[in-house]
């Protein structure tokens, strides 16, 4: 099991944590994972819902390299059983080309061994307790197309209402935009966080890349 001490944080993030008691062991949320940790940590083979275990454990890497990367990782017996992502918009999306202060929440995945312990929002809480994130605006961009329908059995409005719920539990709240992606299905949703300490004028330079025109 890591500890504290075991993480290495090379930026400006705090790293928060946290530890929840389950039958399995003591689960740890890290609020900031280095590259070096992820190193060390087996990824969970169910955590495949955006690309196979092992190449999402690339990409996870990958990002917290990122300057302004960021990986919320739970850990549970030197598994890595739940990850958040946060990072720049890419490049070639409308999100990069208006303030330089936007993270997306690009992936949330819990493996299904663990869902039952309220992992998720764990993350989510710990991800916002990092008071660097009130400098951000952080948006989500949700498809259905991403969503576990099939492990968790749940209709697609039901999923979609459950990630709407545990996004405002940490005050990202659902955007109109005409954004392609988003509006291809009605279940897909623009959820956005305004940090406290993004000024009015960043906050406004945001909302004009929610419509083409």
């Amino acid at each position: 099991m890591f500890t504290e001490e075991a993480f290495l944080v090379t930026k400006d993030w705090t790293n928060v944590t946290r530890t929840i008691h389950t039958p399995e062991g003591n689960l740890l949320i890290s609020g900031t994972t280095s590259p070096q940790t992820l190193s060390m940590l087996n990824m969970d083979l169910q955590l495949k819902s955006f690309r196979p275990a092992k190449r999402q454990k690339a990409a996870l890497m990958e990002i917290s390299e990122l300057t302004d990367g960021k990986v919320v990782t739970a850990q549970l017996n030197g598994d890595l059983v739940g990850y958040i992502t946060f990072h720049p918009p890419d490049e070639f999306e409308r999100w990069s080309q208006g303030p330089k202060k936007v993270l997306e929440l690009g992936a949330i995945e819990v493996s299904p061994v663990v869902r039952k312990y309220g992992i998720a929002r764990n993350m989510l809480e710990v991800a916002f307790e990092d008071p660097v994130m009130e400098d951000y605006i952080v948006l989500a961009t949700e498809y259905y197309w991403h969503w576990d329908l099939e492990g968790t059995g749940m209709h697609i409005w039901e999923y979609r209402e459950m990630m709407r719920r545990l996004m405002e539990h940490v005050h990202l709240v659902v955007k109109d935009t005409d954004d392609e992606e988003i509006s291809s299905h009605p279940a897909n949703m623009l959820m956005v966080r305004y940090g406290k300490n993004v000024s009015t004028p960043t906050i406004r330079a945001f909302e004009q890349l929610l419509f083409s025109e």
